[in-house]
């Protein structure tokens, strides 16, 4: 009964960390940021909060007890993801004619400007939206403003204006602000695509009938546009290259279309791209050629190709790597030679009408300091020649949802969802590796005996699997699980449990998945002990201290026992703050050193650089220093793991009384001084596993050989041996 209640216990726990039976959040965003954004902060001159809107998430702004606006979060109405892969939300609010009267920055988790750019520039830089004229969006399809860019955070920038754009025009549209109202759905012709449509073969033709469409721009006209804005800096730096040569000439033609696919691609590759894209998916092709790549290389560091993103009234669609294929060939007779050739998908959730006009925006940057550039922008429009699309009849009238709130909650939802799918099916390789390493190291804990049986052979394994673990789930795929998603699954437990919060980042999903479950059979050390590329990084550093020489310090028993609260006093701390503010607690959980160390690559300030060098010093002395004494996430674990149904750590009776070889050689001294195993310490190294079958190390088998060896010695008297020579033959007599 006792083992049946710890198992259930163990159950809800586990059910409780991964989220199983809770329902999804049903609150808006709006509702959970509204507490922390002051009126007067977000309009000039208003005063309080009116009330909200019963079909769509926005919510009055009121001065002097009158309605002077609506007030919003971008996140409600599209998405927002940044070069963090986690949302950017902004607060706006815009008033009757559809004019932006108040921009707030309320939250991101954008590490670009977490650690060079003050958080201040950018909230200015989003204050500077005061004004906008949505009607004008709406009419220029989002390219009546300037675009204001701050260096070193392009990605976090555009994603911010595209989403006040986009989601300024859908609450101008349902609110019916400044005269916009929403499309009627099935009013006016309604087209397709043609898929019995056919395209000429060569490129000369392709590009006469509008199949192909082309922005050209040379250096002259590159010179002038950057000499036309305020900065004067922009001018200084002019390009010294002769006026006519040319700076990029960009094509694009909607390759998804079959026909157009066959006559640029050929049929071959044509077939391969019909199948990489997913139902209601479609393609655009763009080749370029000159001076300037439309691609650049921001993509490799971040994922994303921030110097051109496709538009289509308010629907903007920006590429990630996992929505790009190179192009190889170019089967259109008379091709030129392009540069660089490339295939971008354009999901079925972003809204993509192919049909209907849309535009390629370049954003083109110039040098003005060290580290300062300024930005222009050129369009490429495209709209897909009659000849490739046929009218097609009506909706019924019944068919038409009654209520446009719920027809955007629908399709955020199915974005959302789209969104989750695409990570994971971009992050295959990712997957697979992973489950592979959970594989090889549930092997080895179901077979320690055997793995660790050759001394020499599990050190080089041990050392070899956490160099994966630190370079490949570390640095390469940053899967560094923190406290921080504790304190985050908590907060939603609390407010509403959504999946696809946690859906976005499939291998720290994966990672915590594995983690509970580990939990049951062998404790924390699973995860602290193999899977944390921090506590990797700290191992092989010690490592390589040891064959430098350099001093191992022990801590007495009594003040290394004395050490062992401080982690779990951190975490509850920081647990606690957590009740009260998330952010606050995200905060002050930088007293782990993962950001700096895994995923910034020690790119940041350098207090955080400085503080991540201490511990690693201290931790070539005093072996995984951070592990032992500090660090929160390990106290978090440590807590559940006493839950564990099993231990698979085999000891002898001798050890602790008399032996204390275990206990002096633990990496952690995670071994009482009377031979118990703690089991919130121990991070399942099998080092003790080593010497339990040590031939040369462990008194017990080295005196149960001595034993066996006596034994086999020893003579046999019960049986005459004629061949001794000190044997005493016996006498034969007749």
């Amino acid at each position: 009964m006792t083992t049946f209640r710890l198992f259930l216990k163990t159950m809800i726990f586990v059910a409780t960390l991964l989220g199983f039976g809770l329902p999804a959040a049903a609150d808006s965003l709006l509702a959970k940021l509204l507490p922390d954004v002051e009126v007067g902060e977000l309009v000039e001159g208003a005063d309080t909060f009116g009330a909200t809107h019963p079909d769509t998430p926005a919510i009055q702004v009121l001065k002097g007890g009158e309605r002077i606006g609506w007030a919003f979060v971008t996140s409600d109405y599209v998405s927002t993801t940044g070069y963090s892969g986690k949302p950017i939300h902004t607060m706006v609010a815009v008033d009757d004619a559809a004019q932006v009267i108040g921009v707030q920055l309320v939250k991101h988790s954008e590490p670009i400007v977490l650690i060079g750019i003050p958080d201040a520039k950018v909230k200015a830089l989003v204050a500077n939206y005061r004004g906008l004229d949505l009607v004008a969006e709406a009419e220029s399809g989002g390219s009546s403003h300037k675009l204001d860019i701050i260096s070193g955070a392009t990605v976090t920038i555009m994603v911010i204006d595209d989403s006040i754009i986009r989601a300024g025009l859908k609450v101008a549209r349902q609110l019916g602000l400044g005269g916009l109202a929403v499309e009627e759905v099935g009013s006016g012709p309604q087209f397709e695509i043609n898929p019995d449509a056919e395209a000429a073969s060569d490129w000369m033709t392709l590009e006469g009938d509008g199949t192909l469409r082309r922005l050209s721009l040379d250096v002259g006209q590159i010179n002038a546009a950057f000499a036309a804005m305020e900065d004067p800096r922009a001018d200084e730096r002019a390009l010294t290259e002769a006026p006519e040569t040319t700076f990029i000439e960009m094509q694009a033609a909607l390759v998804s279309h079959p026909a157009i696919g066959r006559a640029i691609l050929g049929e071959a590759v044509n077939a391969n791209i019909q199948d990489w894209l997913d139902e209601g998916d479609h393609a655009v092709a763009i080749v370029g050629r000159g001076l300037y790549s439309f691609k650049g290389s921001g993509y490799v560091r971040g994922g994303i190709f921030d110097r051109i993103v496709l538009i289509q009234d308010d629907v903007s669609v920006r590429f990630r790597d996992r929505m790009h294929k190179r192009i190889n060939t170019i089967e259109a007779d008379d091709a030129p030679v392009f540069n660089e050739a490339d295939l971008f998908k354009i999901p079925a959730d972003s809204g993509f009408n192919p049909t209907k006009p849309f535009r390629i925006q370049l954003l083109v940057h110039r040098d003005v300091g060290a580290i300062e550039k300024v930005f222009t922008t050129f369009d490429l429009g495209y709209q897909l020649p009659e000849q490739y699309i046929r009218t097609i009849a009506l909706p019924p009238a019944a068919e038409v949802p009654a209520s446009v709130a719920e027809v955007t909650s629908q399709t955020e939802a199915d974005a959302h969802q789209a969104l989750w799918k695409r990570i994971w099916a971009g992050k295959q390789i990712e997957i697979v590796v992973l489950g592979i390493m959970l594989t090889i190291l549930t092997g080895v804990f179901f077979f320690q005996g055997l793995v660790t049986r050759n001394e020499r052979g599990f050190y080089w394994f041990r050392m070899g699997f956490l160099t994966v673990t630190l370079v490949y789930l570390g640095w390469f795929a940053n899967a560094q699980l923190s406290v921080v998603n504790l304190m985050a699954l908590f907060g939603s437990l609390v407010s509403g449990f959504s999946w696809q919060a946690f859906l976005l980042d499939p291998l720290t999903f994966i990672l915590w998945f594995a983690v509970a479950a580990a939990l049951l059979f062998w404790g924390r050390g699973a995860y602290c002990g193999w899977l944390c590329p921090f506590g990797a990084l700290q191992e092989l550093l010690n490592q390589v201290a040891r064959k430098l020489r350099i001093p191992q310090w022990t801590l007495p028993w009594g003040l290394h026992e004395r050490l062992w609260p401080l982690k779990y006093m951190i975490f509850l701390g920081l647990f606690g703050v957590s009740l009260t503010s998330i952010e606050q607690a995200e905060r002050l959980a930088e007293v782990e050193p993962f950001k700096t160390a895994i995923i910034l690559n020690f790119v940041r300030a350098w207090p955080f650089v400085a503080y991540v060098a201490a511990l690693l010093i201290a931790g070539l002395f005093v072996e995984r220093f951070f592990c032992r004494y500090l660090c929160p996430l390990g106290a978090a674990l440590a807590i559940p793991a006493r839950l564990r149904m099993f231990d698979w750590l085999k000891r002898y009776h001798e050890c602790g009384n008399p032996c204390q070889t275990c206990a002096h050689q633990c990496p952690v001294q995670s071994i009482h001084p009377t031979g118990e195993i703690n089991p919130n310490e121990c991070i399942n190294c099998l080092h003790c596993q080593v010497l339990y079958q040590s031939k040369t190390t462990c008194p017990v088998v080295i005196k149960k050989m001595k034993r066996r060896e006596k034994v086999g010695a020893a003579p046999d008297l019960s049986r005459p041996n004629l061949g001794h020579p000190n044997q005493v033959k016996p006498t034969v007599t007749n």
